[in-house]
């Protein structure tokens, strides 16, 4: 099997088969496009990051940005733009980005097949 090596964040991304190594539902793409309708700024886009901390060693924030830094990720969907930081990227890859609405209240989510465990609300997780 062939692999892609990324070479501005040094780890392999997979096959070479072109696949996105982060995804970007479609309902966090609505969501994102109407934040940005709502705010009247189309150049909104959103930053998901891994920081250390919570029940099980790392969370997700996420936040709402206008510039992409040199050292960031990108993933651009129906006119929508993810942002990644490098450091976050390794914890991220493989995963998608998601926008729920249930009886936890509405929010983006991270479906990480790399998470060995998770808090109980699932903010948390680790590998």
């Amino acid at each position: 099997m062939e692999v892609i090596i990324d070479a501005n964040f040094g780890m392999a991304l997979g096959p070479a088969g072109g696949k996105t190594l982060l995804e970007f539902s479609d309902s966090a793409v609505a969501k994102l496009k109407a934040l940005q309708a709502e705010e009247h700024n189309p150049d909104l886009m959103l930053r998901v990051s891994v920081y250390g901390g919570g029940c099980s060693g790392f969370q997700y924030t996420f936040s709402l940005d206008e510039e992409v830094k040199p050292v960031d990720r990108t993933v651009e969907k129906g006119g929508a733009t993810l942002i990644i930081d490098q450091k976050s990227y390794q914890y991220l890859a493989g995963s998608t980005v998601d926008y729920t609405e249930g009886l936890e209240g509405a929010m983006f989510v991270v479906h990480n097949p790399n998470a060995t465990s998770t808090c109980g609300c699932g903010a948390s997780f680790s590998i």
